[in-house]
């Protein structure tokens, strides 16, 4: 099974997947081509994807059963133990990582405060 999601991509593109795949929602595309037509057409949607973003997932023989790969996306497959999980980047732009967090704040929590001393 090949799960390809295109987001802000050209029609042109999404017209060239439907030849081999089911369009089964606005930019969500199935079906069950071969390893190397899948690769080909991953390689046309790099090419054409143009300011568009891009997410191949598909089957294969590891722990997970499945395997994904991204263009132009701010999430990122992470190898991590063997399992590939996705990297979703923070909100404010700064990433800490899990050992390098950032100290918290001296003083008392706003819901501590109102716990203490009421609601305002």
């Amino acid at each position: 099974m090949t799960v390809i999601v295109l987001t802000n991509c050209p029609a042109g593109l999404r017209g060239f997947l439907t030849r081999w795949l089911l369009e089964i929602s606005a930019g969500v595309f199935i079906g069950n081509p071969s390893a190397r037509i899948r690769d080909a057409l991953w390689n046309e949607v790099q090419q054409y994807a143009g300011q568009g973003r891009a997410l191949l997932a598909h089957t294969t023989n590891n722990e997970q059963g499945y395997t994904f790969r991204t263009f132009d996306h701010a999430w990122n497959p992470v190898d991590h133990e063997g399992l590939t999980l996705i990297h979703r980047p923070s909100a404010n732009g700064s990433d800490p990582t899990p050992g390098n967090t950032p100290p918290d704040k001296p003083g008392w929590s706003k819901a501590s405060k109102r716990r203490r001393f009421g609601r305002r």
